[in-house]
């Protein structure tokens, strides 16, 4: 089957605003859930796709048939019209005792090269999906690693990955994760400059991180990084405490946040991002779509704009990615 089109590659220029959002629930938050049962329930509910963690129980990527099986999959996701984006978050999908773990950072070369494996798999994965984009981060810096060869590992370890993203025609996007070596906003930037402002390197921005660490607001992030966003995970949460909350539990205000998304002319999934929430996923998936068309429908209103944050806190505590 052929993949879905990616709006930004038709002409090079951004989609119309106008465009309303496009909300998808990720699969990390309905661990308990079989792949195909969540799909079923997702597209109950409305919304318009998924993103979908490779792991153990959701499209496994390191059990055989990994073709075979996306096929289907892809199949399904047709079926149930949802689209999907790729991510690559899973635990312990590589290690069952390093969270994580192995990241493009490990000081052993044959752990990195583990990692880039799992990416270059996700790529194919997307491309067979017809996916809009593949996600990934950094991982923590090792201890006794300096910054400089820290930095120097990932440029290295993701210069494959592109390439793999580059032939496939799926953009890979990178997240700024708290605690991890590429942090923020400004760590994409330098990582782009230092690979040469690729045209398949991406960025994933997770609306709630941009609220606990960025000295920006989410809403003011948003605009700052229109011309690079490649796929958005949304949840709350407070300054300074990397916790991925439902909406409401928090301190973000959406309807700017959704009014500078839509602005921006992005035409990706915007996905629930609450791992830690899968005891309850059904639950919360069916409360965050009304929570979010709300929001945006309030954004279209009256798109206000919201002051910045000022100054970010220092490595933030309390990750439950």
């Amino acid at each position: 089957m052929s993949p879905r089109p990616h709006p930004w590659r038709d002409n090079g220029e951004p989609p119309s605003p106008r465009v309303p959002l496009r909300f998808g629930y990720g699969t990390n938050g309905l661990a308990d859930l079989r792949l195909d049962d969540a799909l079923a329930l997702l597209a109950d509910l409305g919304y318009d796709g998924v993103g979908l963690t490779l792991d153990h129980m959701h499209l496994d990527p390191l059990a055989p048939d990994l073709a075979a099986r996306t096929r289907r999959l892809a199949q399904r996701l047709d079926a149930l019209g949802l689209d999907v984006t790729v991510e690559t978050g899973a635990r312990y999908v590589l290690d069952p005792r390093r969270k994580h773990g192995p990241s493009l950072l490990d000081p052993d070369p044959d752990d990195r090269a583990r990692r880039v494996d799992l990416l270059i798999r996700a790529v194919r994965v997307a491309a067979d999906l017809g996916a809009h984009a593949v996600h990934c981060f950094s991982g923590i810096t090792p201890a006794g690693t300096d910054p400089d060869t820290a930095w120097d590992r990932l440029a290295e370890a993701l210069t494959p990955v592109l390439d793999a993203a580059t032939t496939a025609g799926v953009p890979l996007a990178v997240e700024p994760e708290p605690g991890h070596l590429l942090a923020t906003l400004a760590d994409f930037h330098r990582l782009r400059r230092t690979l040469g402002d690729p045209d398949h390197l991406g960025l994933t921005l997770d609306i709630g991180h941009c609220q606990c660490l960025e000295p920006l607001s989410p809403a003011d992030c948003i605009r700052a990084v229109g011309p690079w966003l490649r796929h958005v995970q949304i949840e709350d949460m407070r300054r300074g405490i990397h916790e991925h909350l439902p909406f409401g539990d928090g301190e973000i205000d959406f309807p700017p946040v959704l009014a500078a998304l839509a602005a921006t002319g992005y035409q990706g999934l915007t996905v629930v991002e609450l791992p830690r929430h899968s005891h309850a996923g059904p639950h919360f998936a069916e409360l965050s779509l009304p929570f979010l068309r709300g929001a945006e429908t309030t954004a279209l209103r009256s798109p206000l704009p919201v002051p910045s944050h000022g100054d970010p806190s220092a490595t933030p505590e309390g990750s439950t990615s």
